[in-house]
């Protein structure tokens, strides 16, 4: 995997469009009904940065990351402005924010996820992107100390417990996350003379299975 552990420039990618996709086969039957399956355990999101850009110094900006990456070939961080932590946008996040595993007094590494809740219904959706400096661990009510109780991967989003927590104990977590990326194309097309008039660059971007 080509990835370097930049992160896309938040200043353009504040105003981006985008979000998660997910794919899904619909099969009509003769008496009317559905069947519906997908492939995708979990949703892929995609953006375009060409919306962030307001000035000519943003692309200049945009060309120095794009030809950094070459094109499609390196894959990098980027921070979804609609969803990038866990918990609630409104208030900082708290090491009580997920439940991301339960102790078996065996297991000792956990992968960070955030779940989505709608109803009786939730997703967990893993998170290998954290962000260095925001996250907050917690066993059983009781927040952790990184780096003594427990020590953190930023580039797969692994927790690593020095002891096993115990059994039925909620291992919790909080933090902000990027989305690991890839430009979705080989080329952009940039006009100083179009860009002044408002027709803006489109600058794809997906997400990568990491």
């Amino acid at each position: 995997m080509h990835f370097h552990e930049v992160r896309f420039p938040t200043s353009l990618s504040f105003g981006s469009s985008g979000g998660p996709e997910r794919r899904t086969d619909v099969v009509s039957l003769a008496n009317g009904f559905e069947e519906r399956n997908t492939p995708w355990a979990h949703s892929r999101r995609r953006y375009d940065a060409g919306m962030g850009l307001r000035s000519m110094d943003d692309i200049d900006a945009v060309l120095a990351f794009f030809e950094a990456r070459r094109g499609r070939m390196h894959g990098f961080r980027w921070k979804d402005w609609t969803d990038f932590q866990t918990g609630r946008p409104s208030r900082e996040v708290g090491f009580e924010d997920e439940i991301i595993a339960i102790g078996d007094e065996v297991t000792t590494v956990f992968q960070l996820v955030k779940v989505y809740r709608s109803g009786e219904q939730t997703y967990a959706r893993p998170i290998a992107k954290p962000v260095e400096g925001t996250l907050r661990i917690g066993l059983g009510g009781d927040e952790q100390s990184e780096g003594i109780d427990f020590t953190v991967d930023y580039t797969t989003g692994l927790v690593t417990f020095v002891h096993p927590p115990s059994v039925g104990v909620e291992v919790t977590a909080g933090f902000h996350f990027d989305v690991p990326v890839r430009f979705d194309s080989d080329q952009i097309v940039a006009s100083a003379a179009t860009f002044a008039a408002g027709d803006v660059p489109s600058v794809p971007v997906v997400e990568l299975r990491v």
